[in-house]
């Protein structure tokens, strides 16, 4: 996979960066020494201790020689799930000094180069997986509304794994950070819970996250049809918010992360793991249906009430209407 970095930097031009660089543009692949091999990025097994050569091909697309820049650094999975490497000026503690790769190269107009980069792994190097990337740069520099010159890196580049050999142990934990229910106002309507939770890679092989979120009797997978798929290096943490759908507020929901996490081999397949499971409550008090319940209890109440005062007042009338024809009966039986 190819990774696109444009880094703005404020600083004096050196005289290697380019004028004008908009016609410019190179591609970055893994390689042999014949040309490009097919692959997307490179994975290698070595032991500690061992080392290996491999290609990266340059290939310039613009109609003028143009001298890039080439370096390594330590590669790491934004949370968006992409690859990336460290940027320019940031150190490199981990894989990214593995690799030892030429300064520059230079290549003719549509041409391609091949550049070879070793890769040296240490005696004292932990067994799994660790990442770091190669990339093809080049520099330019325009000035601002102050007349400042501002430096522009472009780069492009590719993942280089190298797994350790030795005991490989994967493992991962999970903590829930936060459970909430929103409510649909619609008391026919359900509403939704949101679970956000993080999942660290305590071990030593890279993971690719997936599982289920069970709750008010409804499963959620993760990582979505739509979303990009989640690796997650060896000390890497992500933190991911699944929404469950069409859930009714019971005043009390309950269910749990399912976390299956598989580890990715060097040859591309996913060995799946024990599943990890974290049980979640969220507090879902169904508002818009209580309402709805007081409010015809209340109806309910009220023609109750009115019932009973329209009868107290018929009888109170009937009480009366008797009251009057006995008066009247005894006021005739007088007359009489």
């Amino acid at each position: 996979m190819l990774v696109l970095l444009v880094v703005l930097v404020l600083q004096p031009a050196p005289a290697a960066f380019a004028e004008d660089t908009s016609d410019i543009t190179w591609s970055v692949r893994p390689a042999n020494q014949s040309g490009p091999d097919g692959r997307s990025w490179v994975e290698l097994a070595l032991d500690p201790g061992d080392q290996a050569t491999d290609y990266i091909a340059v290939k310039n697309f613009s109609d003028q020689t143009v001298a890039f820049k080439t370096d390594a650094a330590d590669g790491y999975f934004t949370d968006a799930g992409r690859f990336d490497m460290l940027p320019p000026g940031e150190p490199s503690t981990g894989a990214g000094t593995w690799i030892t790769v030429q300064d520059t190269v230079t290549v003719e107009p549509t041409a391609t180069a091949i550049v070879p980069f070793v890769v040296r792994v240490p005696e004292n190097a932990e067994p799994g997986d660790h990442a770091a990337g190669v990339a093809v740069s080049i520099r330019s520099e325009i000035l601002d509304e102050d007349g400042a010159r501002i430096g522009m890196e472009s780069r492009v580049g590719f993942r280089v794994m190298t797994r350790v050999t030795g005991t490989i142990d994967p493992a991962v934990e999970l903590v829930v950070l936060d459970a909430q229910y929103s409510l649909s106002w619609n008391p026919f309507s359900p509403g939704r819970a949101s679970i956000t939770f993080e999942a660290r890679n305590s071990g030593n092989a890279r993971l690719l996250l997936r599982g289920t979120v069970d709750a008010a009797a409804r499963s959620t997978s993760f990582p979505g049809e739509s979303e990009p798929e989640q690796e997650l290096l060896p000390g890497e943490s992500r933190t991911l918010t699944v929404t469950v759908e069409q859930a009714w507020p019971l005043f009390l929901i309950t269910g749990e992360i399912d976390l299956t996490p598989a580890v990715i081999a060097l040859d591309g397949l996913a060995v799946g793991m024990d599943p990890t499971v974290e049980p979640i409550l969220i507090w879902a008090i169904p508002w818009p249906q209580l309402m709805v319940c007081g409010g015809v209890l209340l109806l309910i109440l009220g023609l109750v009430w009115s019932r009973t005062q329209s009868r107290r007042k018929t009888a109170k009338l009937v009480s009366l209407a008797r009251e009057e024809g006995r008066r009247a009966a005894l006021h005739n039986e007088g007359d009489a």
